[in-house]
């Protein structure tokens, strides 16, 4: 029997946890082994602070879609940017983004629920 073939077997028993006779006579046995995930996970901060590094560049829009993918809610327009910014908050990071619609870009981040930043931060 190939070493492949062996290989296969014992991932098998492994993922069925059960054990597997192999015809050379050699007992594979194996433990379901509880499979532990790791969720990369960013905080608050880390997302605020990756979307202030390119705030104003159309990478930040894309960045922002990213992390906060299908939990932002529009809670304000303001003028800004290039014409209007809407403030967008995130319910589950208590935070406030300001997307230029012109352009598409991020031209303000915050915690907290902010309905409207300062004209001086959403030029």
């Amino acid at each position: 029997m190939k070493r492949t073939s062996v290989l296969t077997i014992a991932l098998l028993s492994t993922v069925l946890g059960a054990s597997v006779a192999i015809p050379q006579g050699t007992l594979v046995s194996a433990e379901l082994a509880p499979v532990q995930i790791i969720a990369k996970s960013e905080t608050s901060q880390s997302k605020i602070a990756k979307i202030t590094a390119v705030k104003g560049k159309p990478e930040s829009a894309k960045l922002m879609r990213e992390f906060y993918k299908e939990d932002l809610t529009p809670i304000g327009i303001q003028p800004g940017g290039a014409g209007m910014v809407v403030n967008l908050y995130s319910k589950k990071d208590d935070t406030t983004v300001s997307l230029c619609t012109t352009f598409d870009v991020v031209v303000a981040i915050k915690k907290g629920r902010i309905t409207r930043f300062a004209p001086a931060e959403v030029k």
